[in-house]
């Protein structure tokens, strides 16, 4: 049998202590030139050495992994935020392991529970339902949680760091954008939960400031299906809709699906604005206006306050950051 490679072989070769490859192939964060780094590098790839994490784990107290928790693994804004998590933790030589909920609370619960039972360091989520209070035991605890948050919110004195966008003033805009164009019948289409609450705020301010009233349909989720059928209920009323502005790019495609099959043209009979600003927003025929809040940009944002939290460099326990929001305006609206 191959003799397993050690750190010990590899700082031989490559002519440096062990305390250095440890460093170096370790945790990440250093001030070692890049020379000694290249030397470290090429040496354990020559020996082909794996670094042994759980070995590593049990001698710093840390598993060198994050959790992040999202609710809908499938909605392409979620995996546009986790490639923003892994950009930065990958330069700490973090791993990063993904929990989706499904917007289920007990699932919420449930990973938060198994990521603070030492299986990871810290957890950066989106929570549908879970709350302050949930979270309360486990920062306590001293277990770093990064909040991505649909309005702001605070948390008195505990460490809970919040990531905000304000949901409420970019719906708002949106809602005035239709506004400003002429639109009078303007629809919402909602799903339940996380940033649905802010959301509908927004639309129901911009609404009623211009002394028009709300209509909004609340459904069980976020779903293209679940937008695609209330879009045609919505088509049988009278007046019908000159514009729907729904809570997510993925019902609002749900939305122009419904229109195109009954022959309703975008934008010529039906304005629709969507929020996410999600890849396929720009692919749809026509292309979607919609909110564009930039998640690759929350994800870094997020997974730097983290590492700030871990290396001890952040100066407070807790933190709140609002992030930025842009109308991308294109062809449905």
């Amino acid at each position: 049998m191959a003799k397993r490679m050690t750190q010990r072989d590899v700082a031989a070769l490559a002519g440096v202590s062990q305390a250095v490859v440890s460093v170096v192939l370790g945790m990440g964060k250093h001030a070692y030139p890049q020379e000694t780094v290249a030397r470290v590098e090429n040496a354990a790839k020559q020996l082909g050495y794996v670094p042994n994490r759980f070995a590593q784990a049990l001698k710093t107290n840390k598993t060198l992994s994050v959790a992040c928790i999202i609710p809908d693994i499938a909605n392409p804004f979620y995996a546009s935020l986790i490639r923003g998590v892994q950009s930065v933790m990958d330069a700490h030589r973090y791993d990063v392991i993904v929990a989706s909920t499904d917007a289920v609370r007990e699932r919420e619960l449930h990973f938060l529970n198994w990521s603070a039972q030492g299986r990871v360091d810290a957890v950066i989520g989106t929570f549908f339902h879970a709350g302050v209070n949930d979270f309360e035991p486990y920062l306590m605890a001293g277990f770093p949680i990064v909040r991505i948050e649909a309005e702001y919110k605070t948390a008195g004195n505990l460490p809970l760091h919040n990531i905000f966008i304000d949901n409420t003033a970019a719906a708002r805009r949106a809602v005035e954008y239709l506004l400003a164009q002429g639109h009078k019948h303007i629809c919402m289409i909602a799903g339940a939960g996380g940033p649905a609450g802010a959301r509908v705020k927004g639309y129901q301010q911009a609404m009623v400031q211009a002394g028009l009233t709300p209509q909004i349909l609340m459904q069980a989720d976020f779903s293209e299906p679940t937008s695609y059928q209330s879009a045609l209920s919505l088509f049988s009323n009278v007046p019908r809709p000159d514009a729907i502005f729904a809570a997510n790019d993925v019902m609002a495609i749900g939305v122009m699906r419904a229109a195109r099959e009954t022959g309703i043209t975008i934008p010529g009979q039906l304005a629709v604005v969507g929020f996410d600003d999600i890849p396929s927003a720009g692919l749809v025929t026509p292309s979607l206006t919609t909110i564009a809040h930039f998640p690759e940009l929350i994800g870094q944002k997020a997974g730097e306050i983290l590492m700030n939290h871990l290396s001890g460099e952040q100066d407070s326990p807790g933190s709140t950051t609002e992030m930025p929001y842009r109308l991308v305006k294109r062809e449905s609206a």
